[in-house]
């Protein structure tokens, strides 16, 4: 669920990361096994604690190179100070916690290789650890290795199977800084996403199908809906993709799942196209992502009704935004290389 606000909230993610990490069960397993190495990524650039702006950080699937975003000097300057203090933390005390939170804020700060570098060690000691694997597993769509995503995302939803359900706290908490998901939901709906992503959709809607299992809430079901209509619309199977959006509606109660909320009622015919490419957020930051959540949206639905040109226009539009971490800007980059090739 991408499109969170950051700015205001900023200054609870170190709070929640010292409450969440202080809580966690500081036991390590002696026995600890060695999980798979981190490879060397040609999608990433190498580079030390310290980003070198002039550099881009990945490369899109168009063969693009995608920099930083510009932020706010303010919050440059209380991010870097949040990593060096759970750095530290991570440092005196390697738990599963500690590791995670650290993991997280890297990767805030498009630092995915330092990001991944904490994860992997931190599986060498945790290998059991199916938060682990599903918060790498995230770094991995970031970085378009899909293949590396669904391995990391199908290892989480193994061994969290008999787990207790357990509420996942937000590293961006939405403005009622009321955490929505559980990390049972995020390993399936992320798992889902690389499926999509790779145009796998059979698997995709078997994830999304156990995702909704965990889908408890007006938002959780408006995300993971969305994703599940536009895998069954994949797969020619409209009558399926039509059941998913019978229990969608105007009165459901939403936290931060406006964008995808819109897109399910665009799909029902009850919203114009071309409003959802009318984005408006609350800056300028949540403004592009959901210009890219909701872009994406409208670009599916001209490939749905076979207007293949005004399908990739929009797609286009969609890159136009900064934020190339979001699921519609990277969605956006698969269709527009597959509208390429045919």
């Amino acid at each position: 669920m991408q499109y969170r606000k950051f700015f205001t909230f900023f200054t609870l993610i170190i709070g929640l990361s010292i409450i969440a990490s202080s809580c966690q069960n500081q036991s390590s397993k002696d026995n600890a096994q060695s999980t798979d190495s981190l490879t060397k990524d040609s999608t990433l650039t190498t580079k030390s604690d310290s980003i070198d702006k002039a550099s881009y950080v990945v490369k899109s699937l168009l063969g693009k190179e995608l920099k930083m975003p510009k932020m706010p000097e303010k919050l440059t300057q209380r991010l870097a100070d949040s990593i060096k203090v759970l750095k530290k933390r991570y440092e005196e005390n390697p738990t599963e916690a500690n590791a995670i939170w650290y993991g997280r804020h890297l990767a805030y700060n498009y630092q995915f290789d330092k990001a991944f570098e904490v994860y992997t060690e931190a599986l060498k000691k945790f290998p059991d650890s199916y938060k682990l694997y599903r918060h790498r597993g995230h770094r991995y769509i970031s970085v378009r290795k899909f293949d590396e995503a669904i391995a990391d995302f199908t290892k989480a939803a193994e061994l969290a199977k008999g787990a207790k359900v357990s509420i996942e706290p937000d590293g961006m908490p939405n403005k009622l800084n009321q955490p929505l998901t559980t990390t049972q939901f995020n390993i399936w709906y992320h798992l889902g996403l690389a499926h999509y992503l790779k145009g796998q959709y059979d698997q995709a809607i078997e994830a999304y199908l156990e995702c909704m299992k965990f889908s408890d809430n007006d938002d959780t079901k408006c995300s993971t809906s969305d994703w599940l209509y536009m895998a069954y619309r994949r797969k020619g199977e409209k009558e399926k993709a039509s059941n998913v959006l019978k229990p969608i509606n105007p009165a459901m109660k939403l936290i931060e799942s406006d964008a995808y909320h819109k897109r399910l009622m665009m799909y029902k015919g009850a919203i114009e196209p071309e409003t959802l490419l009318q984005a408006k957020g609350e800056d300028i930051r949540d403004q592009q992502i959901k210009l890219a959540t909701q872009g994406y949206g409208v670009g599916n639905w001209y490939l749905y009704n076979a207007n293949k040109a005004k399908a990739k226009e929009v797609f286009e539009k969609v890159l136009q935004t900064n934020n190339w971490s979001a699921f519609g800007y990277i969605a956006a980059e698969v269709d527009l290389m597959n509208l390429q090739k045919n």
